[in-house]
């Protein structure tokens, strides 16, 4: 990504994840620090004939919240969707202190499915199911005027959707960017995720000899980055340095065996950073066969096994698009906190190239990390992150 602004950052400004674990990302993290899971075995739900293990949200709460912040009547006609996207972007907004109905604020949604659950009541075509719509309805809540940019690349939509506000903020076209990421899980993606045999009947072990596939989750993220001087920048505040994405197109759902799409994303975006400085990669982590493998070959391949690495599915299970969003952030602040978060549900190493991994949480002082995602598709993206922008 090329820089058109000369001497300017991206630089953190607010963020909020709306979780099953917590109603902000302060509960969010005192959760997962604790130890605490979200999943939790479903029988009968959604009239599925068969279990599964997930991490659902309590929409009782969401919708509490919002009648306290906005009164219930404000509300009426957003779908569940729509709404805790509009509850975790408040957030993120309130902490950023910017005014989300200027012109120099673009609004970006990363979501996989968006309202597809509509169409399990109602067989027609409607509007409402495009995640444009969606998106076009949350930042006119906020009143904003510019038109809003859905990013839907499979699981890599969280990370891809940051690097796409990276680059209208470098670009010039805006001074801040609000980054939602979000999915609502449903029937129709239970059962989809059923049929490829892919769901874990107990919660899941990323990387663990004995894993047996994912857990879905659900949970809304909200990041707001703003363009900052690189002299105005403090050493509490976290930079976005760098991003890329790479499509090795090996499969419509299979990862590539040798990592290569996962690979070259690494590689570009630590291009010049010395992995003994990066606190931890944290990784997709599945808990699926070929994707915790494929991820253990292109960390090893990029000079990446002997840096810490954790994934956050045991905790929330797999957010869908909000996992970008949401991860990155939490490890943000799980390294203001001196922490490397653990492994929930790791074990025993159950892939080719042994990697740094632990259940248990771990000390650091380090200040540096990446964030790497796969999907469907053979998409494959990763972000550098720096504290204090010393590597940017």
């Amino acid at each position: 990504m090329e820089r058109a602004l000369e001497h300017e950052l991206i630089v953190r400004a607010g963020d909020c994840i709306l979780s099953p674990l917590g109603m902000d990302t302060a509960s969010t993290l005192r959760a997962v620090v604790a130890g605490e899971s979200a999943l939790r075995r479903y029988e009968g739900l959604w009239n599925l004939p068969e279990p599964f293990v997930a991490s659902l949200l309590d929409f009782g709460a969401v919708d509490r919240a919002l009648a306290d912040r906005y009164g219930a009547e404000r509300l009426r006609g957003y779908t569940e969707f729509e709404r805790m996207s509009i509850l975790s972007a408040a957030g993120a907004l309130d902490e950023a202190g910017i005014d989300p109905s200027s012109d120099r604020v673009l609004f970006f949604l990363s979501t996989t499915k968006g309202n597809v659950a509509l169409l399990e009541s109602d067989n027609r075509y409607r509007e409402e199911v495009l995640p444009d719509w969606s998106a076009r309805r949350i930042a006119a809540f906020f009143r904003n005027p510019n038109p809003a940019t859905v990013v839907s690349n499979a699981c890599t939509s969280g990370v891809c959707a940051q690097i796409a506000a990276m680059r209208a903020l470098w670009s010039g076209r805006c001074d801040h960017a609000v980054v939602i990421g979000a999915d609502r899980q449903s029937r129709f993606i239970v059962s989809g995720f059923q049929s490829f045999k892919a769901l874990s009947a107990e919660p899941c072990r990323p990387f663990d000899r004995r894993r047996t596939g994912l857990n879905l989750g659900e949970a809304a993220a909200t990041v707001v980055y703003s363009r900052r001087r690189a002299e105005e920048l403090t050493d509490r505040e976290w930079v976005a340095c760098r991003g890329a994405i790479r499509n090795d197109a090996n499969h419509i759902s299979g990862p590539s065996r040798t990592g290569e799409g996962s690979c070259r994303a690494l590689k570009a975006v630590l291009q010049g950073v010395d992995p003994a400085e990066l606190a931890v990669v944290n990784v997709h982590g599945t808990a699926t066969p070929y994707n915790d493998e494929m991820e253990s070959i292109a960390l090893d391949r990029a000079g990446l096994a002997q840096v810490p690495v954790d994934g956050l599915k045991g905790y929330f299970g797999h957010t869908m698009g909000a996992a970008g969003v949401l991860e990155s952030v939490l490890t943000m602040h799980a390294l203001d906190a001196g922490l490397v978060l653990g492994t929930r549900g790791y074990g025993e190493c159950g892939v080719s190239r042994p990697l740094r991994l632990t259940a248990r949480h771990t000390a650091t002082t380090r200040s540096c990390f990446v964030k790497l995602l796969s999907g469907f598709g053979g998409c494959n993206a990763a972000l550098l992150f720096k504290r204090g922008g010393g590597l940017c």
